[in-house]
């Protein structure tokens, strides 16, 4: 077994610093147990998407107008600079832990640490969320659930809703824990369905709607002349809400198939599904209506279909939203316990998390722990959330793009890696683009932070543990060295760390 070191205490102090980038070594999963290349991008789809659920309080927010703009551009200075960092990065370095690798790698072990730790933050967050919004969906056919009918029977609602969402929590769990396979093949049963219905919206709105929509052209003009005061954090975070998540499938990349070639060709199919997932639906919506009590989480995309096609389509896309919200679950689920995995491998949390099934190589304390938490969390507000994802993923990928850049002033070389194109312009952009939205978004907290102190207080304390998870563990932390992977051994021996010699 390879020497552990200890790491620095700063972000240039950490292992890995040396210039030269290992290839994975194989690991011992086999092939036909991995993600194939359309497996991760129906992956990649519910990683970042899902479907046009969520989108609905842009249109609230900032008008029909001012939100297709936004869905359109958004794509061109967020997520494809994400996008093709992702693939530089992974394809480089294509091991388990992703994101945590790379920056461990070039900015050493506390900035890792807190890559991590601010993900696993708002990751737990969020995955609290979905198998609430499964029950949101559910009570378009069972309006028993609904909060509203609590008052009939008081104090048997909660309890209903909260049984319904642990039953989704523990599903995915059983998913999770038979492996990556079983999740790919989920996702794309999910995908089809989900695009499927969102598809026969268009449809609908097509073949009868169009002679009872509203005059979209004036409704857009009359929209893109408005104000819209306050409303600049609420977007963004809508916004980075649903067009994030891009990296986070790195965290598996042991487990893809031929990740050097794979991962570029999902995340370019992915990304334009993302792109028509949200534009074709938002337009056949604001077509029919444009009312900011019907464009939001509560009604949604159901009520928005029943007035598009009549009760069947508005039940078909409520069938849609339980298998978005199940299979966002079943996603997050997937990238998230690679991390607690991979900070156990390097002792920065207990070495049970470091366990992994032989059959699955799956790291099995790791995804029980986070389902425990997700079925024990209160839920905060749907733009609560979307605040704190905003807020902590900005900084993660912050971190992230400095990775990438430091990558590339070493001139590292790494054969076969997808590398993007258009050399420093090209780099320019990728880099740059984000972190003008990064500034709007720290702008937007500045000028409407009294609104969000629950969020902010729980941002606040993320990034304060964070900090202090480094300093408490840091003389006995043993980081990995560069070339371990995911093992399908088990880690509950006395060795202190999973390598491959």
């Amino acid at each position: 077994m390879n020497t552990p070191q200890k790491p620095g205490a700063s972000c240039g102090s950490g292992v890995g610093d040396a210039p030269h980038i290992t290839e994975i070594e194989e690991s011992v999963i086999p092939s036909k147990r991995r993600l194939t290349m359309l497996a991760l991008a129906c992956v990649t789809f519910f990683t970042t998407c899902g479907g046009a659920f969520g989108i609905e309080p842009l249109v609230s927010a900032v008008g029909p107008g001012w939100a297709v703009v936004m869905i359109v551009v958004t794509p061109f200075v967020w997520s494809l600079p994400i996008a093709l960092m992702v693939a530089e990065l992974s394809t480089r370095m294509p091991e388990e832990g992703g994101y945590y690798i790379w920056v461990r790698k070039t900015l050493g072990s506390f900035c890792a640490v807190q890559e991590a730790w601010w993900t696993m933050s708002y990751s737990i967050v969020l995955m609290a969320m979905f198998p609430v919004l499964f029950v949101g969906y559910l009570t378009f056919f069972v309006p028993a659930f609904a909060s509203a009918a609590d008052a009939s029977h008081p104090g048997l609602g909660p309890i209903l809703r909260w049984l319904v969402a642990v039953v989704v929590t523990l599903t995915a769990m059983i998913v999770n824990l038979r492996g990556v396979r079983d999740v790919g093949r989920c996702s794309k049963f999910s995908a089809i369905f989900v695009l499927g219905a969102f598809a026969a919206l268009v449809a609908a709105w097509l073949a009868g709607g169009w002679s009872r929509s509203t005059n979209v052209s004036a409704v857009f003009s009359r929209d893109l002349g408005a104000t819209h005061a306050g409303a600049l954090l609420v977007a963004l975070s809508t916004l980075i809400y649903n067009y994030s998540g891009w990296d986070n499938i790195s965290t598996y990349a042991a487990e893809v198939n031929d990740p050097r070639r794979n991962y570029p060709r999902a995340l370019a199919i992915a990304l334009l599904i993302v792109l028509l997932a949200y534009l074709l639906p938002v337009i056949a919506g604001v077509r029919v209506t444009t009312d900011p009590a019907v464009w939001n989480t509560n009604a949604g995309w159901p009520v928005i279909a029943r007035l598009v096609g009549g009760r069947w389509l508005g039940a078909l896309v409520a069938v849609a939203g339980l298998a978005s919200s199940w299979a966002l679950f079943n996603a997050q689920l997937l990238y998230v316990s690679r991390l607690p995995f991979v900070l156990a491998q390097d002792g920065w949390l207990p070495k049970k998390f470091a366990n992994v099934t032989h059959k699955s190589g799956t790291p099995r304390e790791a995804i029980i722990l986070l389902c425990v938490l997700t079925a024990l969390l209160t839920s905060l507000t749907f733009v609560g959330l979307a605040v704190i994802q905003c807020i902590l993923y900005t900084g993660a990928l912050t971190l992230e793009f400095l990775a990438l850049l430091v990558v590339r002033f070493r001139g590292d070389v790494a054969p076969g890696s997808f590398r993007i194109p258009g050399r420093w312009l090209g780099l320019a952009y990728v880099c740059v683009t984000p972190f003008a939205v990064t500034l709007l978004v720290l702008k937007a907290i500045l000028q409407d932070w009294r609104s969000f102190p629950g969020s902010l207080l729980l941002v606040g304390l993320s990034i304060v543990t964070g900090a202090v998870l480094f300093f408490l563990r840091r003389r006995t932390a043993a980081p990995r060295p560069r070339d371990a992977v995911l093992t399908g051994a088990s880690a509950e021996t006395d060795a202190d760390l999973i390598t491959i010699e």
